[in-house]
């Protein structure tokens, strides 16, 4: 049995949910692996810079930030924590490399950024040979020492033309980097469900003649959607609301307590986004990779924001949104009424979801294969044993 580490953090939720959709995938497909799960902030714990000044893990800031919206000037603060990485390179593939020494690996994967070059020369240093992947969780790089590095031994798995073409720019040549057809999600988001949406919408107290948004801003919620559920109770549209609070408890409590005048579902931390978007009509939510290649999957078009809060290494999401036509980019949230009201266009919306029917990420049943070949194992599984096709949605 081949043994693969992959590594991650829980600086925000896409990157937990990568490792488990690897780790899953590999299950279901049986194949003769055991995946471990690596938490990066556990092993580096005693290295945590911000952790000895403020008490709080990095990755806990960073989530802080997420709920509160204090993202402006994040790009500077970014640069100051890659600053600080880079001063304790050394300790840092020290202690990585005692690591690896004890838990030894056959394949090494990291779905988290900023920590690749230590990563990889700890595992180089440890297992020369042995393959380091970097499976980037990001529609592009926020070059420089973002996700890919200048280094010969770093495998890139890249789920957009843009990401390809960086890992190209920083000297990689095509043996090194595997181009797949978006990003990874959890298996359970392709398992086609009949549910009839009207009667998950009936199950959520929600109207069937209403057009329906999911308001989802990631596994820590967002004080922006109390906002935008107030301007658009405000505007009187004809549209009704699922909102996903995640673990900001204080949000939906907030949410909660208050009567609205359209039709709200108010949910908190819940791993069934997949089943809620089967009732959506289209989604409302920050400009991240993962929500928005979930509303891809799900088949649902997107209301997003970019603006100078909009996290750097997301700012080229909604230029993506722009491209392929799947959505609506707004300056700022505060405008979120016109938004909806554009997205309510019946011939808009009909084009959003064909252009959104054309998406064909198949990125988690690709990607096994790839680390098939690094082991040098060859593979004949195919994503049909858990994969049967989504039926399409209809419109309200």
């Amino acid at each position: 049995m081949k043994k693969i580490h992959v590594v991650f953090h829980d600086g925000g939720g896409g990157h937990r949910n990568a490792a488990i959709a690897l780790q899953t995938i590999s299950a279901q497909q049986g194949r003769d692996w055991q995946v471990e799960l690596v938490q990066f902030q556990d092993l580096t714990d005693r290295l945590d810079v911000l952790r000895k000044l403020t008490g709080i893990r990095i990755q806990q800031q960073y989530n802080i930030m997420l709920q509160n919206g204090w993202t402006l000037g994040s790009k500077q603060l970014l640069r100051v924590l890659q600053l600080t990485i880079r001063i304790f390179h050394g300790p840092m593939v020290n202690l990585l490399a005692d690591f690896w020494r004890e838990h030894p690996a056959d394949l090494l994967v990291s779905v988290i950024p900023h920590f690749n070059r230590e990563i990889s020369e700890s595992w180089s240093k440890v297992y020369p040979g042995r393959p380091f992947v970097t499976l980037i969780t990001d529609l592009a790089d926020f070059p420089p020492r973002f996700w890919i590095e200048p280094i010969k031994e770093q495998y890139v798995i890249a789920g957009t033309e843009k990401a390809v073409e960086q890992a190209r720019s920083f000297g990689h040549d095509d043996a090194h980097i595997f181009p797949v057809s978006g990003m990874i999600l959890r298996p359970d988001f392709y398992v086609a469900d009949h549910v009839d949406p009207v009667a998950l919408r009936n199950e959520m107290g929600l109207r069937n003649d209403l057009t329906t948004a999911i308001v989802l801003f990631g596994g820590h919620g967002s004080k922006v959607m109390y906002d935008i559920t107030e301007r658009l109770d405000a505007a009187g549209l004809p549209l009704q609301l699922i909102l996903i609070c995640g673990r900001n408890e204080g949000l939906a409590a907030k949410l909660r307590a208050r009567q609205w005048k359209m039709p709200v579902h108010i949910v908190g931390f819940t791993k069934e986004v997949h089943k809620l978007m089967r009732a959506a009509d289209f989604l409302i939510g920050k400009p991240g990779p993962g929500s928005i290649a979930e509303a891809m999957v799900r088949k649902l078009p997107v209301l997003i924001e970019c603006n100078a809060w909009t996290l750097p290494q997301e700012r080229y999401n909604p230029e993506w949104v722009t491209e392929k036509h799947v959505g609506i980019v707004l300056h700022s949230f505060k405008e979120v009424a016109e938004g909806v009201r554009q997205m309510l266009e019946p011939t808009r919306l009909a084009e959003f979801r064909k252009n959104v029917a054309a998406q064909n990420n198949r990125a988690i049943f690709e990607i096994p294969e790839i680390l098939a070949r690094l082991l040098g194992e060859s593979s004949a599984h195919t994503e049909e044993q858990v994969a049967p096709p989504i039926p399409a949605k209809s419109l309200v």
